[in-house]
């Protein structure tokens, strides 16, 4: 399992550290993989247009086949929508 975001190596470092998670979170500063999973998009909030990251889940198998797409992510309840469907 891993985590991806916008930020730099060192910024998911101390979030990964200080969260304690158990799974790899990864850098793209560049974006390329979020433009190719295309999860990094115009979004707007209170009349703001900006570029970030949808929340996005994707179940990626053994033979690198996505087969499951969880696109409405609830980051309260997440872990439990996955363990329930798996």
């Amino acid at each position: 399992m891993y985590g991806v975001s916008a930020d730099s190596v060192k910024k998911q470092k101390n979030f990964h550290t200080k969260q304690k998670f158990n799974f790899d979170l990864l850098s793209d500063e560049t974006h390329d993989m979020l433009e190719k999973y295309k999860v990094w998009t115009l979004k707007k909030f209170m009349g703001r247009e900006y570029m970030g990251i949808l929340r996005v889940t994707y179940i990626i198998d053994e033979k690198g086949i996505i087969s499951y797409v969880y696109d409405s992510v609830k980051t309260k309840t997440h872990a439990l929508d996955i363990l329930n469907d798996f």
